[in-house]
């Protein structure tokens, strides 16, 4: 994992995120999303104003080593009320940088995380915090919701 952004005195706003560019685990710092963060590896910027892909194999990283709220959404590409909750997502992910992380995760893709969390339908969104979920919803909802879901 590489350490992107992290001074020793900031330690309560950080996020781990894969790069979308080269899959490497990346720490950022949540405090400095203005200073527009990059990979540790590939260079190429680590976009925090929208939803960040989480897989399988990253999704334990993520939350494990995640300071702030994360929200998840499973979703497929198919789905039609997921395509109408990917706007208020992207919206909340972009007001809401530095705060709250949202990630997304494909469940055609990604079956064990489906399974382990019971998604039997989509959209769902879990909050995270402390890599333990404390809310669930299913289907579509408003922003309002959304931000009464996270706490916010």
């Amino acid at each position: 994992m590489t350490e992107v952004n992290v001074p020793a005195t900031e330690v309560s706003k950080r996020a781990t995120v894969a790069c979308p560019f080269c899959a490497t685990l990346n720490r950022v710092d949540l405090a400095r999303v203005a200073d527009r963060p990059k990979c540790g590896n590939c260079g190429r910027p680590i976009l925090l104003d929208r939803p960040i892909a989480v897989s399988d194999a990253t999704l334990d990283a993520v939350l494990k080593g995640t300071d702030v709220p994360v929200v998840m959404d499973g979703y497929a590409d198919w789905c039609g009320p997921c395509k109408i909750m990917a706007p208020v997502l992207d919206d909340f992910a972009r007001e809401r940088q530095g705060d709250v992380l949202v990630t997304k995760l494909d469940t055609d893709k990604n079956p064990a995380t489906t399974l382990r969390f019971g998604i039997r339908a989509i959209p769902t969104l879990l909050v995270f915090r402390q890599g333990q979920e404390v809310a669930r919803q299913t289907g579509v909802i408003p922003r309002q919701r959304l931000e009464a879901l996270v706490g916010l």
